[in-house]
This record gives structure tokens, C-alpha cells and sequence, in this order.
């Protein structure tokens, strides 16, 4: 059995936490419900992420069981996290400490910096904050891997990283058999329309050509 626990705050990144709930609660799924998926928060009350989503957390941090994996999101709330709010930031480093794994998705990799699992790390973040957390000093930010591992800390970059670093460990922890029936069942087979990082061409009809998964 293996538990989860995916640390929740105001202003939270929605995806940065949404898209590994969907992966830690697929795999426990497909192993018959072996293992708990625990949104926890400061208080009972429902948190406002990000983009204004609403969310109910199942514990708070004064009441859950152990952690095998604990789990970090991004967003504004995190950095606000790392300075203002000590009750996070030493429940996260007494958690870590007693954890199998620790993981961090976006920014994250701040509050975890925050908190010590981070420090003397390899460590990834987004993209337009990884020179933010170099400055923090102590820390290694490798700027060209979707996720990365540095002995039992797992760190990816923006947003949807977080699934890709996800379905890593569920691979690690059971399998890569078992992660790539998750990722079936999850039907994540990334296919965008756009490539972010290469220029747009100029239409040259008025009708866009049917999108072909490569």
C-alpha cells in the first residue's frame, strides 16, 4: 500500500496537483484501491486555487496518517508559502523527513527549497522561474529535463510535468508494465496543435487541416 499526500494552499497551481491526482488515483485503481490519494491543507475549509477553482482537502496537517509520497504543488501560493507561512514550511520538512518520496511540481521546488528537502539538489522548476531559484543559493536547477531525480526527490518543471514525473514513479513503484496502463487508461498520449516553442506558419486557407496524432 502506498499513501499519498498532495499538499494544497491557497492559490495553488489547479493542474500542478489535479494531474497527479489523476495518476497516484488511476494506479491505485487499476491495483484495486491498494493505496490512499489524501488532498491535505492547513485548515478543513475549502482552498481557492489558482485559476479559481474550489477545492475540499480530505485531512489537515494536523490529521493524517503516514506518508509514503508527499507532493508539492506550484502557483503564486507556493512562493507566498515560502516566506510567510511557517506552519507549511516546517510541516513539510518534518513530513519529508519521514517520507519515501518527495515531490515537486513547478514552482513547487521553491517551497520545498524553503522547507530543506531542495537544498544541495538537482532540482527542476518552470522554466520562467528557474533563475529565481538559483539565486536562492544551494541548489543545482537543471533547465533542460521535463522532471528530474536526485535520490528520493522528484522535481519537474510547469504545470503538466507533473503528470509526466508522476507517471514515472508509479512506474518506479510498481512497474513500468503498471505505468503504462495508467497512462492507457488516462489516455495521455500528448498531441498538441501548437508547439509552443516553434514559430506559428501563417494559414494559407481559411480551413484548419484535421489534427493527426502523431
Amino acid at each position: 500500500m502506498t499513501t499519498y499526500g498532495i499538499l494544497l494552499f491557497d492559490s495553488a497551481q489547479e493542474l500542478d496537483f489535479t494531474g497527479p491526482w489523476e495518476v497516484f488515483t488511476t494506479s491505485s485503481g487499476l491495483r484495486d484501491g491498494a493505496d490512499d490519494v489524501l488532498l491535505l491543507a492547513e485548515r478543513s475549509a475549502p482552498v481557492r486555487c489558482s485559476q479559481g477553482m474550489r477545492v475540499l482537502p480530505d485531512r489537515t496537517l494536523d490529521d493524517h496518517p503516514p506518508l509514503d509520497v508527499v507532493l508539492v504543488p506550484g502557483g503564486h501560493g507556493a512562493r507566498e508559502a515560502e516566506t510567510r507561512n511557517e506552519r507549511v514550511t516546517g510541516w513539510l520538512t518534518d513530513t519529508a523527513a519521514h517520507a519515501t518520496w518527495v515531490v515537486g511540481v513547478c514552482t513547487g521546488t521553491f517551497l520545498l527549497h524553503a522547507a530543506g528537502p531542495a537544498r544541495a539538489r538537482r532540482v527542476a522548476t518552470h522554466r520562467q522561474y528557474e533563475d529565481a531559484l538559483e539565486e536562492r543559493g544551494d541548489v543545482t536547477v537543471v533547465r533542460d529535463a521535463r522532471y528530474v531525480v536526485d535520490g528520493n526527490l522528484l522535481t519537474s518543471q510547469g504545470v503538466s510535468a507533473g503528470i509526466d514525473s508522476t507517471l514515472w514513479l508509479v512506474g518506479h513503484l510498481h512497474g513500468r508494465e503498471h505505468a503504462r496502463s495508467v497512462r492507457r487508461a488516462l489516455q495521455y498520449d500528448p498531441a498538441p496543435p501548437y508547439l509552443a516553442d516553434e514559430p506559428i506558419p501563417l494559414p494559407t486557407t481559411d480551413r484548419e487541416t484535421e489534427h493527426r496524432p502523431r
